[in-house]
């Protein structure tokens, strides 16, 4: 190919629009998939002009599946081959579960889990026929270890952590080279937090510590040219899924304490406050969201699944101590009965 063309999806703002830039950047023609069509123009306008790539803004929603393979159509006769997609459109619900109704969870897990399903489903059907090409699917610590006020975003990421773990097999399988990756994120600073729907009557935040989507962008266009299989994003990332790994019960006693604080501000939110659940909420979002002042934009680790493997073996070697000093203990204390 002349040129590498790239899909991204949930490009209006965020992640998603951050990661149009990292790849335009890179010198990629892009293709952005997202609900606003004002503000997804604007930002095709800005990677013509920044970097003289072509850009094609589609307004999508990922949830239709007709929509987005039409989408993958128009993007092949307009711009040509799609080398790599990218699935990063979400939406969540800062509410417990007493206060969702089944219409909530039916649209959140629409568009976090089916959306990545509809959006690989689209760029594969190319992609086999061709032998080549690279999926990234993003996700979330929170596809390994979930939190309070979050379940309905949670459950769909957990969902897709499944799907590509079983469609990976397949491709295994088939003997295709095309690759596809799960990139796991930490808290971000994007606008969702201003527009995500909420039901708590507070401000929704980021957990700390906070990364800018500009360190998501580079993780992800690194999974997807280095053919990386699992990557965790940030020390946060990997601690939180390993302390899952090791301790569930007591993670679950701290999150009930912690969750609550560590997700909400002392903030009333307004009841006119935007929602983007079931429309997209108009203005001029960019890729940050409102908390620059504590977003971590330097050095930040990657764990692939070289690392992965490292601390799956760490965390049985735990294991294997505990279990070990804990039959030591019991044989002391039998030891002194008798």
């Amino acid at each position: 190919m002349s040129r590498r063309i790239v899909v991204v999806t949930g490009a209006g703002a965020g992640v998603g629009r951050a990661a149009v830039e990292e790849f335009a950047s890179a010198g990629y023609d892009v293709a952005l998939l997202s609900r606003e069509p004002e503000r997804l123009e604007r930002a095709a306008a800005q990677l013509r002009a920044a970097w003289n790539v072509r850009a094609l803004a589609l307004p999508v929603d990922v949830a239709d599946a007709q929509a987005v393979e039409a989408a993958a159509e128009r993007i092949e006769r307009e711009l040509g081959e799609i080398g790599v997609w990218v699935n990063i459109a979400m939406a969540t619900v800062f509410a417990p579960v007493s206060a969702l109704s089944a219409r909530d969870f039916e649209r959140a897990t629409q568009v976090t889990y089916l959306g990545q399903v509809y959006g690989t489903m689209a760029a594969l059907a190319r992609m086999r026929e061709r032998n080549r090409g690279a999926i990234v699917n993003v996700g979330s610590a929170l596809a390994s270890r979930a939190v309070p006020l979050q379940s309905a975003y949670c459950g769909a990421k957990f969902a897709v952590r499944g799907f590509t773990d079983a469609l990976r097999s397949e491709l295994i399988h088939d003997g295709l080279k095309v690759h596809l990756s799960l990139v796991d994120l930490p808290a971000v600073n994007t606008p969702q937090f201003d527009w995500a729907a909420n039901r708590t009557g507070r401000q929704a935040r980021p957990v700390a510590p906070v990364y800018q989507p500009d360190v998501a962008a580079r993780a992800i266009r690194f999974a997807a040219e280095h053919r990386r299989r699992t990557l965790w994003l940030g020390w946060s990332t990997s601690r939180a899924i390993v302390a899952d790994m090791l301790a569930p019960g007591l993670v679950d006693r701290y999150l009930a304490r912690a969750g609550y604080r560590g997700q909400l501000t002392d903030e009333p939110r307004s009841p006119d406050a935007p929602d983007d659940l079931y429309a997209p909420v108009a203005g001029d979002f960019c890729a940050h969201g409102r908390f620059d002042d504590e977003a971590r934009d330097g050095f930040v680790p990657l764990f692939t699944e070289r690392h992965v493997h490292a601390a799956m073996g760490g965390a049985m070697l735990g294991l294997v101590g505990l279990a070990m000093a804990f039959v030591h203990l019991h044989r002391q204390a039998r030891e002194h009965r008798q």
